[in-house]
């Protein structure tokens, strides 16, 4: 199978490229140099030129708090929404399965409740607006789509909040995390696993996808990166001191929801395969980047 991936030089899009070719599948990687996903014409000549059999959509705004600047809100819609409203259109125009992928942001993040697939969506922020828009577009152009919401995600080729702590614990031995937003974090080498299950069968549809396990807060997968570099790295990161405080402590330009809880259960009843435990993610993540340094 030809897949075309967008956003191939990313945190994720690096790891599905990896995922396709552990399967068997050619992926075409193509970042803005060689497609530019706010520009129609630009989307149809990359089609043309690749006519690909699936596309897993990984292109995407993901500042968020840099989403919330004017000056900004332009650019943002036009590469979350617009951008993949492009995108869709090409999918029906070559008859090939895409696979876009989403975010916990367009809920509401209030309750204790995990989010339902079909959960009515009223995005906090306009980070989750414009992903919330570019789900509609593709509900409206496509039949055969997976929409794949995730959570925390963290993995080797971009920011995230695990190498956040790290890079924090090699200079300063206290820190506060906050402890009232409560979800799953999601290991984007799991994940690239699952999407590339998805685009080999056609069980349609949307999607949950974050590491098995309890729900967490943030000082809680704090706490545990901590003790579990203290082990595979360096045991000084185990005197590093996590202390618990509330979102109203950091000051955000972006709403966050508390409530990032993702019911998952769909994956199991469509034949797809659960995600690891997240504390199995977090222990080969900090593995794999202790073999690279």
């Amino acid at each position: 199978m030809k897949v075309l991936v967008t956003g191939a030089a990313g945190q994720l899009g690096r790891d599905v490229m990896i995922a396709l070719a552990a399967k068997g599948h050619q992926g075409v990687g193509v970042d803005i140099a060689e497609m530019d996903i706010t520009n129609g014409a630009s989307v149809s000549r990359c089609f043309s030129e690749v006519r690909p059999d699936a596309v897993i959509h990984c292109a995407a705004w993901t500042a968020v708090d840099a989403a919330e600047e004017p000056d900004n809100r332009e650019k943002v819609r036009s590469i979350n929404a617009v951008g993949t409203k492009n995108i869709a259109r090409a999918c029906l125009d070559y008859d090939c399965k895409l696979v876009y992928i989403s975010t916990d942001y367009v809920f509401g993040g209030d309750g204790c409740r995990p989010w339902e697939p079909e959960d009515e969506r009223n995005p906090l922020n306009f980070y989750g607006q414009t992903k919330y828009e570019g789900e509609c577009f593709v509900q409206q152009i496509l039949n055969q789509y997976f929409i794949v919401r995730i959570s925390w995600v963290f993995g080797q080729y971009g920011k995230n909040f695990v190498k956040t702590m790290l890079s924090l614990g090699r200079t300063r031995k206290e820190l506060t995390v906050v402890s009232d937003q409560i979800g799953s974090p999601t290991y984007t080498v799991d994940l690239s696993a699952l999407l590339v299950q998805m685009i080999e069968s056609e069980a349609y549809g949307v999607y949950h996808a974050s590491n098995e396990g309890e729900y967490i807060s943030w000082y809680e997968f704090a706490e545990e990166i901590f003790r579990q570099a203290a082990v595979e790295h360096n045991e000084e990161y185990g005197l590093v001191h996590v202390s618990p405080v509330s979102s109203e402590a950091y000051a955000s330009k972006a709403a966050r929801p508390s409530n990032s809880r993702l019911n998952k259960t769909k994956l199991l009843e469509k034949g797809f395969s659960p995600l690891p435990h997240w504390k199995d993610a977090l222990s080969r993540f900090l593995h794999e980047i202790k073999e690279k340094n």
